[in-house]
């Protein structure tokens, strides 16, 4: 069986609401104000600023005039969010040991993960937990998104296994569903020691 790492939100920490309280001061958001505009600002799916900025079909500049007009937020403002989310992205200590240890024992571990282009390149050049992985899909390399049936499909033949040799370890539902509907095995990730332990209850890890 082979693990497939989703990156935000599993490798990588990724709490959008906390980067626009952040930076967005002036707005006095609270949690639930900032939980609504993350899902606006960073909305991923259809045709979405971000989600074509995933699926790297839209460039920076294209992406921060259509946010601007989506939120409301100044330019200059959604520039400043735009270029702070790599270094947010940052290692899930957890998660990055968990994969030494899968890597020591012998696994063989993918990634498939919605990512801009510039993001994409950002982190494989600064974090040395990548290199663990034998091989992975960014999102904007293909010119489709998950939960997208076709980026099952490729990610599958980019790893050379069929579906139902692949476990997709994702933190957002609709992803996880959506490799489940295709063959694949998955699990809704929320910590490294949760989803292993439900991995081996479920008998796809020793």
């Amino acid at each position: 069986m082979r693990l497939v790492f989703d990156f935000g939100g599993v490798v990588f920490r990724w709490k959008p609401h906390e980067l626009l309280q952040r930076m967005l001061p002036e707005r006095g958001l609270d949690e639930v104000g900032a939980r609504a505009l993350a899902a606006v600002f960073f909305q991923g799916d259809g045709d979405a600023p971000w989600a074509s900025f995933d699926r790297g079909t839209v460039g920076e500049a294209a992406l921060v005039a259509q946010l601007a007009g989506r939120t409301g937020i100044d330019a200059a403002a959604v520039r400043r969010i735009v270029d702070a989310v790599p270094d947010v992205l940052q290692p899930q200590p957890d998660t990055v040991d968990w994969i030494e240890r899968l890597h020591a024992g012998g696994h063989t571990l993918h990634f498939l993960s919605n990512m801009p282009k510039p993001f994409a390149a950002h982190l494989l050049r600064t974090h040395a937990v990548l290199r663990r992985f034998a091989s992975g899909v960014f999102s904007s390399d293909v010119l489709l998104i998950k939960p997208e049936p076709a980026i099952y499909e490729l990610a599958a033949r980019r790893f050379g296994r069929v579906p139902s040799e692949l476990v997709l370890l994702d933190d957002t539902a609709v992803n996880v569903e959506a490799a489940q509907g295709h063959g694949w095995h998955a699990q809704q990730f929320t910590d490294a020691a949760s989803c292993e332990a439900a991995l081996q209850r479920r008998g796809l890890l020793p």
